[in-house]
């Protein structure tokens, strides 16, 4: 299974996860979007940046509760709260978002 993007194929699971985290782009993740059916806006790219980050320090793709808790912290609670991460990604912020933005399915999703 794989994404075609600009002519390539990136490979990814049978949940949808890329399996080789270095082969993303932004490029592909308007793709897993347009799959996702999300339409991708600012507010969706700064939770996806911001999961790439987190990834980057903490080696980890974080579970709901552990993201909506960080993006509290760094963007106040009219952000970080499950309404508005679930509007942004209606099938489960975690999963949707790690997805979009190339990383493993966050631990403890089922």
């Amino acid at each position: 299974m794989a994404y075609s993007v600009n002519g390539a194929t990136v490979e990814h699971d049978e949940e949808g996860y890329i399996t080789d985290l270095s082969s993303w782009t932004k490029e592909l993740a308007d793709v897993i979007a347009t799959e996702e059916k999300i339409d991708m806006n600012e507010e969706h790219w700064e939770i996806v940046n911001f999961l790439r980050d987190y990834y980057d320090e903490y080696q980890i793709a974080p579970a709901v509760r552990v993201l909506i808790k960080a993006i509290k912290k760094k963007w106040g609670k009219e952000r970080g709260n499950n309404e508005y991460m679930y509007e942004l990604f209606p099938y489960g912020p975690a999963k949707q978002a790690c997805k979009i933005a190339g990383l493993p399915k966050p631990t403890g999703c089922v």
